[in-house]
């Protein structure tokens, strides 16, 4: 089920996520929790939406891995075409957002590495966007860990609201 979230709260809570362990991605990187964060935002004057969602790089390797049977390494840097590849594939299965019901087809836009995270790119032509019903289905990790939270934020006009997901639940609906 969807819980509307404070924005001070959840600011915190992302802070203290993405800020567990400096370690470098030789050193041991284990994290307590299993969280990703993504902001959606409809961009008006393009008639698209812009997305981004942040994950902790060794759980996205980790899931890449299993999922695709292939190594995946975010810093290989002989690896960009193959994780260019893998992450398109991941992340245009795993995200969807529909307005009336209707389908948004994603673009995948690209990827960078931020710390611990990565940092996943798209977009989508928003023809028909109908702010008050819109629907987000979120399963990112979902194949790898049982206890998985995804964060989403929705911004249309500068006004952002936010709702997470626990595993198993997938979609969000949104109204403006």
């Amino acid at each position: 089920m969807a819980i509307i979230l404070n924005k001070g709260l959840l600011g915190v809570i992302l802070v203290a996520l993405f800020a567990v362990g400096s370690q470098r991605k030789t050193d041991f990187a284990w994290h307590p929790y299993h969280v990703s964060a993504t902001e959606i935002e409809y961009n008006s004057k393009e008639n698209r939406v812009e997305i981004s969602s942040k994950l902790f790089t060794d759980d996205f390797e980790a899931v890449l891995t299993k999922l695709y049977k292939v190594h995946a390494d975010f810093a290989g840097k002989n690896m960009k075409v193959q994780m260019d590849e893998l992450v398109k594939r991941y992340i245009t299965t795993h995200l969807a957002i529909r307005t009336n019901g209707k389908l948004l087809p994603l673009q995948f836009f690209g990827w960078e590495q931020e710390s611990e995270a990565v940092i996943v790119y798209a977009t989508a032509t928003a023809t028909g966007f109908d702010p008050k019903n819109i629907t987000v289905e979120n399963t990112i990790l979902y194949d790898q860990f049982n206890d998985q939270m995804n964060i989403v934020h929705f911004i249309i006009a500068k006004e952002r609201k936010s709702s997470k997901l626990n595993y198993p639940d997938r979609k969000i609906q949104f109204s403006f």
